[in-house]
């Protein structure tokens, strides 16, 4: 790995001077063992926390297939997904990669006792199989999380329709939490220049997942004007939805959970927040009875702050808890546009608010490869901006898991893997001057202290 490093570091190499670099036989991992996939079984919720589950091993590297690519790994980054996957929920992910490596023989090597995690990275080509031209050893890299077949007619008009659709690093394996790690050449997309490696990382799960979400016509399809109500405007996918619909000329109505978070969404030029902590929102009465009453009570506030208008568009994924009141304050006609529930997958609601004023719920699950690529050039022109707030390095990925399950954190937590240290891989330093307080708006904007890099 030193020698890799030292090429990458050198900022000299050619592709052919990559091309000849030795592999090492193992690379270090974030991985889950197969063993330990019922440790949680019956167990409450408190008792179960993800850096128990999350090991760091040293992991056989694979060889590309062909459309395959092999990439180091300088930078990667913390999705929801990973919580998932550590908390072996809904269910253990070795299930996917069973499933995986019975549809082909190239598959088979996806179900190992070990499970490499994580649906990021930023990092530097190494190795292409067969059929790959666009990208070459020594290309720098960021990757998207959609590993796709395409042998289906289904996947040709969208390929999240693709019944072999899978997301990297979740129901693949090989992912981005690692020094190295294995990702279909269609996966690639240039590293914005003025980022560095830990930037770079952050973005591409959440900004894609909100851009199909939101602008894409698989999405919400948003215009100028369009109020749109943001759970979690500061968080992961919150903090790119709000830049995503300042950027197309849409009026952003930014729920966060605290006063830190409501000054950080009136950075980013935010002029509508809601503070559900300070307001005492409770969207439940108990575990499974709705609070319509507080629906309304959401529903009149954000007419108020809007001069008398609903929401075109609901940006949903925090699920179970929020679902009901989502229905409720969607304009007439409006579109609750969903993915993730991370507070639960079954949703309540009054289909009478639907049904009766025409409104629309339209599932989205991450985005395919053009829509990727068309959020990630936002980011490459400087319209959209990394939300990287804390980092840690390869070695503390649990303690970086265990923060975003517990909700202490703003914007996205990244992960060093080869890189030494944060501040390195940028070479547009010019644009990088030009855009420095946008891109570093959210460093330490979190609440237990700073992440640890050293």
């Amino acid at each position: 790995m030193k020698e890799i490093l030292d090429a990458i570091m050198s900022g000299t190499a050619t592709g052919e001077d990559y091309a000849a670099l030795p592999l090492p036989e193992h690379y270090r991992g974030v991985v889950l063992l197969a063993e330990e996939a019922e440790k949680y079984a019956g167990a409450e919720d408190t008792c179960r926390s993800p850096s128990d589950s999350l090991h760091l091993f040293d992991v056989p590297t694979p060889e590309p297939g062909p459309g395959e690519v092999l990439v180091a790994v300088m930078a990667s980054s913390i999705n929801y997904n990973t919580v998932w996957s550590a908390l072996f929920e809904p269910i253990p992910t070795f299930r996917f990669l069973s499933r995986y490596a019975r549809t082909a023989p190239e598959a088979a090597r996806h179900d190992q006792p070990f499970h490499v995690v994580g649906s990021d990275l930023s990092g530097v080509v190494l190795r292409v199989g067969a059929g790959v031209h666009k990208f070459k050893p020594g290309s720098e890299v960021v990757a998207h999380c959609l590993s796709v077949e395409l042998n289906d007619a289904d996947g040709h008009g969208d390929s999240m329709l693709d019944p072999e659709q899978r997301i990297w690093g979740f129901e693949t394996n090989y992912g981005g939490l690692a020094e190295i790690a294995l990702v279909k050449a269609n996966q690639l997309m240039p590293k914005p220049a003025h980022l560095t490696w830990e930037e770079a990382a952050c973005s591409q799960l959440v900004n894609s997942t909100a851009y199909r979400q939101l602008v894409s016509r698989n999405g919400a399809a948003m215009k100028q004007g369009d109020v749109v109500l943001i759970w979690g405007a500061a968080g992961g996918l919150g903090s790119y939805a709000t830049q995503i619909v300042l950027n197309g000329g849409g009026i952003p109505v930014c729920v966060v959970s605290s006063e830190g978070k409501a000054d950080l969404v009136r950075s980013m030029g935010a002029e509508i927040v809601i503070n559900r902590s300070a307001e005492g929102y409770r969207f439940w009465r108990d575990e499974s009875t709705p609070d319509p009453r507080e629906w309304r009570r959401f529903g009149a506030q954000i007419r108020e702050l809007t001069g008398g208008e609903d929401p075109d568009i609901v940006f949903e994924h925090p699920g179970r808890e929020t679902f009901g009141a989502s229905v409720y304050v969607a304009r007439r006609g409006g579109t609750i546009v969903t993915c993730a529930s991370t507070s639960g997958y079954d949703h309540a609601f009054d289909n009478r608010y639907l049904w009766m004023n025409l409104k629309r719920v339209v599932g989205t699950h991450f985005a395919n490869y053009r829509e990727a690529w068309e959020a990630n050039r936002l980011i490459i022109k400087g319209m959209v901006h990394p939300t990287l707030s804390r980092c840690y390095r390869l070695h503390e990925t649990g303690r970086a898991v265990d923060a975003v399950h517990r909700n202490q954190h703003s914007g996205k937590v990244g992960v060093l893997a080869l890189a030494p240290e944060r501040g390195l891989g940028v070479t547009d330093h010019a644009m990088r001057a030009r855009l420095l307080p946008q891109i570093t708006r959210f460093e330490d904007s979190h609440t237990d202290g700073p992440g640890v890099t050293s």
